[in-house]
């Protein structure tokens, strides 16, 4: 089972990175800037082909990542090119497009595989609205009832379910939530619902509420559409609540989930079935388009905020600075991700 689910989280990265990669390259390749290499993996080339175009294409020992690399990324690096084909010496709009295109592929492989899981497999709505509630539980003795829409929970707009799943994990004082909901007739009203603690077996805590959401499905083509771009909207700014909950500490950084964590949910996405792993091929093509858009250094974000500065400033950033920020903030992804790979692996006994 182990080997199974290493495989099918390789292929699943594997897609994902491929179009991500593929933004950038095909790009690249249409402004007519020169691409050394094509790489599918990091580390060792294990596989490589010299292409018509004189484009190395390689497939790397290790599966996770991939990488274009284009000439004049910042600045001119080789005497051997022609100018004109250095990104660096690109039009900003051109070098804008290159960079955020890995992002929009991602985006879009996402709300693909999610229109056509809705057109053949039907859809639920995204919206937080209570389907069922258990017996005695804390939502049914606040007076929470079925059909009731949460809009609100302590203050955060709960546009969707995955939003909502969120706003339930962050801490709250004295463990009491406030609950907004819509009733049928259009009336809101607010309950304060304290969750049951429940002891597991390892002796951790779980926070019950007691309640399920509406799994009514919908179909047809308008209906897949519109779920495509709905639960799209819905992941993109849940992810958004949890970037703001980390920085506000509402949210602990052992809530993420690194390499380890994804092969646990591949493994449970395996049992479940296929629609799962291809919901979570969607999922995780968001999540690697989200964080990749963030303005943060090494990333494709990071890029971007560079060429917004050399465009208020109407000149180029100086690339040593750039290309210091961009190490500095590598070094300390990769802290990052070493902390949050330790707590996953800590997770597991």
């Amino acid at each position: 089972m182990w080997l199974l689910t290493l495989i099918v989280l390789i292929i699943i990265l594997g897609i994902i990175i491929l179009v991500h990669e593929f933004g950038h390259f095909i790009w690249a390749k249409k402004f007519g800037v020169f691409i050394y290499e094509f790489s599918i993996g990091m580390g060792p080339i294990v596989h490589t082909h010299k292409g018509r175009d004189g484009i190395n294409y390689n497939i790397r020992a290790f599966p996770i990542g991939g990488f274009v690399s284009m000439a004049g990324e910042v600045y001119e690096d080789d005497d051997k090119t022609p100018k004109e084909k250095f990104m660096c010496n690109k039009p900003w709009l051109q070098r804008l497009i290159i960079l955020v295109a890995g992002v929009v592929n991602n985006f879009i492989l996402a709300i693909v595989i999610l229109f056509f899981m809705a057109l053949f497999m039907g859809s639920t709505t995204t919206k937080p609205i209570v389907g069922t509630i258990l017996e005695g539980s804390a939502m049914e003795m606040a007076g929470i009832e079925t059909g009731d829409e949460i809009v609100k929970l302590n203050g955060i707009k709960t546009s969707s379910w995955d939003k909502l799943q969120i706003a339930l994990y962050r801490k709250s004082e004295n463990d009491t939530y406030e609950f907004v909901v819509k009733k049928a007739n259009g009336e809101e009203k607010t309950y304060e619902v304290t969750p049951k603690k429940i002891t597991n077996e390892d002796g951790s805590e779980t926070t019950q509420f007691g309640f399920g959401v509406d799994t009514t499905k919908h179909t047809g083509f308008l209906a897949s559409i519109k779920y495509a771009f709905a639960k799209f909207n819905s992941i993109m700014s849940s992810m958004v609540l949890t970037i703001t909950s980390l920085f506000s500490g509402k949210i602990s950084l052992s809530a993420l989930s690194g390499p380890v964590g994804i092969y646990g949910v591949v493994g449970d996405s395996i049992s479940v079935g296929l629609s799962q792993i291809v919901y979570i091929i969607a999922f995780l093509s968001i999540n690697v388009g989200f964080i990749n858009i963030l303005p943060f250094p090494a990333f494709d974000g990071g890029r971007v905020l560079f060429m917004v500065i050399e465009k208020i400033k109407r000149g180029p950033v100086n690339a040593k600075i750039e290309n210091a920020f961009h190490t500095i903030g590598f070094i300390l992804l990769m802290i990052l991700m070493i902390y949050i790979t330790f707590q996953d692996i800590l997770k597991l006994f």
